[in-house]
């Protein structure tokens, strides 16, 4: 529903016309977020497990969180869903490239945020799938998170909004939230926002009660770890809006609490 909303208004709409509705639809919500709708979020001494749908999701929707945690030396673990193929078409021989490149990117990325790569996992399932696995592989892919969840016992753990207009970010929301219900352990967690506000209109495909329970935290100190580790993303980076980027790097990430 949400994806034929959104193609129907690219046909009546020139794109560029689109990217800047989006890109002031994208400022007032966030801010109206930062300045209204929310509460300071406290920095917790919780170690953290982030999962990641795609190689920079990390970074634009914690990166800040991730970077002030490494400095205190608290345990943060990433774990990406996919390998990313599909953010540059269907050639095949492009894929492989695109694989490799994304890896090596979150690599460096995560490095200027202080995660060691031995607490970095790739899952490797194929980008764009994730909302279509067959019961057997979508038990296989919960089961393995469940093994890493048990293994960690993190304080937190982070996913993207599960209304993020993207079906591998909203996916990973739910098979993460399976994962933890079969884990049997006791977590905090929270959703980080990649494109809701900007594909999803106020009223439309996004709800008041999906933003409910918002929350935001400072990240002053590390703001500028945060901006060069999503540079690193170069080959994400170049195609998309700048409006887009701009918003990640602010002082403050906001997050939203999964009661």
């Amino acid at each position: 529903m949400q994806k034929a909303i959104l193609m129907k208004l690219q046909t009546v709409i020139p794109l560029h016309l689109l990217h800047r509705i989006q890109n002031l639809h994208c400022h007032l919500l966030s801010q109206f977020i930062l300045r209204w709708g929310s509460q300071p979020w406290e920095f917790s001494n919780r170690s953290a497990m982030v999962f990641s749908p795609h190689q920079d999701d990390e970074t634009f929707g914690c990166g800040g969180m991730i970077a002030q945690k490494r400095e205190q030396g608290i345990n943060v673990v990433i774990t990406f869903l996919t390998d990313g193929r599909g953010s540059h078409g269907v050639d095949q021989n492009l894929q492989n490239q695109i694989i490799k490149i994304r890896r090596e990117e979150s690599l460096k990325a995560l490095d200027i945020l202080g995660v060691q790569p031995s607490e970095i996992y790739f899952l490797d399932q194929q980008d764009g799938s994730l909302a279509n696995l067959n019961p057997v592989e979508k038990q296989k892919l919960i089961n393995h998170i469940s093994e890493l969840l048990k293994q960690y016992q993190p304080g937190e753990v982070y996913v993207p909004h599960h209304k993020d207009c993207h079906r591998d970010h909203e996916a990973t929301f739910y098979l993460v939230k399976e994962a933890i219900a079969q884990s049997e352990i006791k977590v905090e967690l929270l959703q980080y926002p990649i494109w809701v506000f900007w594909r999803a209109p106020l009223f439309i495909m996004l709800k008041l009660k999906d933003i409910a329970a918002a929350y935001r935290l400072s990240i002053t100190s590390v703001q500028a770890k945060k901006k060069q580790a999503i540079a690193t993303y170069a080959s994400q980076t170049q195609a998309l809006p700048v409006g887009f980027i701009k918003r990640f790097l602010g002082a403050e990430e906001i997050f939203f609490n999964s009661k």
